[in-house]
């Protein structure tokens, strides 16, 4: 595709929201359209919501603060016009601090004249909808409470997202006047004496909530059998909370510096901070304005949780007002996709089909049996093996002795660092699979990591990851290329299954010629893996032992 092609999907947006206004441009040309790549982005520190209120008062925003945005927006127009965005490609969206404004309808027609960008002022229940679809945007699939914290409100609503289709409460969100700006100012207002009667008012009101959203009999029957209702959270102070769990993981320090699909248990959901207010901007991602809302945040997930109580798991999503923007933008035909296949498909080899076919049959088959030591359903999925396929040769040009490092990082900080979507389950997990399809030889300080990611995935996980990124380079090094032409097709054949001692038994049948010792090689690396040497922990860790044969008819 020519790049004038690609300038087409270019779509620019401007969030002003209430704590600050956020610029990017994303391309949402295919095959990558689903993960709404970011090809610019800034944020510019004016607080709108913080901009109207003097001594507690409610005031007009000041020709100041109006000068400042105005200007950031033309240093924006410049950058579109670098990016060559077309100019129907570009958007300003306010949200609820200009909606309320006092002199709302002024600072629209000012930044209208000075950019001619007109304002898109967002309905309260509009703002609910599109902040519920960015987080829609942010999993592939979507079952729970989905709760989003503004500056001056939270929106609260349920969710089912499933293959595209987003289905909420007909009635749209719930907003309540619990934004982190402004329950920090009713906090300084009430005092330490009036914050248990407004803690009972914020529940009590989340309690009616949940009643007025009709929440389906199927997920509230999902949850008594999970053990709760699973919470998604968006918006900037819940995603700093979300940075603060993330410095106070079990798993020090934790792997996956991404608050996208970031998730942990209700057990982890409100910890002792006692030690933490000491010095929280030393958190990585908590500013100095971040810092001084977590006692705000605090006190609303005291809140939350006392009106929620049955709550099993919490994610946290990047997605809000832009990715929702963004997402509903796209064909349902887009949005049905899954973002892992998305966000990998660009690098998939001419025979991704054959090859995965492969793949897939060198992993053994689900058993009837009592002791479970099956490969996790999430790594034999269509998904998660035509990613891995796509993946195969992403890291073929680099030199030798970073391979497995570069794929053991790509997906947090290398080729799908930036993709939308995942959570950090499958970035693990994949990255596992990744680093041994290319031998998994790290220098000291990629295994420190690699023995974090371990320590997320699971050992079960880790050493299966181990089996499947084995075979993976096995087949990676049989067709270098890619390409396994139409008769070879005919020539292979891969089978996998188990023993009665429960070891995992796989046979190579491969009538090709001129494959030298590849086949040979893959047999017996794969063998490798299950050593208890090799296990994931060591002898005393977790493996299965595998019996590899390489025959050279085809029955």
């Amino acid at each position: 595709m020519s790049h004038h092609a690609d300038r087409m999907h270019y779509q620019a947006l401007v969030d002003m929201g209430s704590n600050g206004i956020r610029f990017s441009i994303s391309d949402l040309s295919p095959p990558s359209a689903r993960v709404m790549p970011t090809i610019y982005q800034d944020r510019c520190g004016i607080s709108l919501y913080d901009a109207q209120y003097q001594s507690g008062k409610k005031i007009p925003i000041p020709q100041l603060v109006i000068d400042e945005l105005v200007a950031a927006l033309l240093q924006f127009r410049r950058t579109c016009e670098d990016f060559q965005v077309p100019g129907n490609r570009v958007r300003v969206v306010a949200t609820e601090a200009t909606r309320n404004a006092v002199n709302s309808e002024d600072l629209c027609q000012q930044i209208e004249r000075a950019t001619a960008w007109r304002v898109e002022m967002l309905a309260k229940e509009d703002e609910g909808r599109i902040g519920a679809m960015g987080v829609a945007s942010s999993f592939d699939s979507i079952r729970g409470l989905v709760l989003d914290l503004g500056g001056g409100s939270i929106q609260m609503t349920w969710m089912v997202s499933k293959d595209g289709e987003v289905n909420t409460s007909p009635k749209g969100a719930v907003s309540f006047p619990y934004g982190a700006a402004a329950l920090m100012m009713r906090l300084g207002e009430v005092g330490a004496e009036g914050q248990s009667s407004l803690r009972d008012e914020m529940s009590a009101n989340f309690e009616t909530a949940l009643d007025d959203l009709d929440i389906p009999k199927s997920l509230l029957e999902d949850a008594e059998d999970e053990g709760g209702l699973t919470l998604y959270l968006s918006g900037g102070g819940l995603r700093g909370w979300g940075y603060i769990l993330m410095s106070l993981h079990s798993i020090n320090p934790y792997p996956i510096p991404i608050i996208n699909g970031f998730r942990v248990p209700k057990s982890s959901f409100l910890p002792n901070l006692d030690d933490y207010f000491s010095d929280p901007e030393s958190t990585f991602r908590i500013s100095a304005r971040r810092a001084s809302q977590v006692p705000a945040i605090t006190f609303l997930i005291k809140a939350l949780t006392q009106s929620i109580p049955s709550v099993s798991y919490i994610h946290f999503a990047q997605g809000g007002i832009r990715e929702g923007l963004l997402f509903s933008s796209l064909p349902r035909a887009i949005q049905c996709q899954s973002p892992l296949v998305a966000a990998t498909r660009s690098y998939a080899p001419v025979s991704t089909p054959a090859l995965f076919e492969i793949l897939q049959n060198s992993i053994p088959p689900p058993r009837n049996s009592a002791t479970q030591i099956d490969p996790p359903s999430t790594m034999t999925s269509h998904t998660f093996l035509i990613s891995i396929v796509h993946l195969l040769y992403a890291h073929a040009s680099f030199p030798k002795d970073i391979r497995a490092a570069a794929a053991l990082r790509s997906t947090t900080t290398g080729l799908l660092g930036s993709a939308h979507g995942l959570s950090h389950i499958d970035r693990a997990l994949l990255a596992l699979v990744l680093c041994e399809r290319w031998g998994g030889d790290l220098s000291p300080t990629d295994e420190q990591y690699l023995s974090k990611i371990q320590e997320l995935a699971g050992p079960q996980a880790s050493w299966w990851a181990k089996y499947i990124g084995r075979s993976a380079g096995g087949i990676g090094d049989l067709f270098p290329a890619g390409v396994i032409r139409d008769k070879d097709e005919r020539l292979i054949r891969v089978e996998a299954g188990w023993t009665e001692h429960e070891s995992v038994d796989l046979r190579i049948k491969v009538a090709m010629e001129g494959v030298g010792g590849a086949v040979e090689d893959w047999r017996r690396g794969i063998e490798k893996v299950g050593k208890k040497k090799n296990w994931v922990g060591g002898r005393d860790g977790w493996g299965v032992k595998v019996y590899a044969v390489e025959e050279k008819k085809l029955d």
